[in-house]
């Protein structure tokens, strides 16, 4: 059994408010979950209108399925021109 977990530290580019930038990491969130089978929340920068960072964890019995599908996702955030990613780490359990 292998367990992935991501974390992305995210850029809100066009966020004026806190409600800006929760209404465009709900969607991506919502976007993620529905495309991919993993849990997800935002785990920092709560307070910050123009930060976010995303957890995401996934659990597998092929590593490089799991590697893969994380490192999909983190292609599927960097086509999103809502958000800037500025970094990621992928660990594998």
């Amino acid at each position: 059994m292998t367990i992935g977990v991501l974390q992305m530290e995210l850029s809100v580019i066009d966020a004026m408010s806190l409600k800006d930038k929760r209404r465009v990491i709900k969607g991506l969130k919502d976007r993620i979950a529905h495309a991919h089978n993993v849990s997800i929340a935002e785990v920092g920068a709560l307070d910050e209108r123009r930060r976010s960072v995303l957890g995401l964890a996934m659990v597998g019995n092929d590593t490089r399925y799991v590697h893969g599908a994380l490192s999909r996702i983190v292609e599927m955030v960097r086509s999103i021109p809502l958000v800037g990613l500025e970094d990621y780490r992928i660990d594998l359990l």
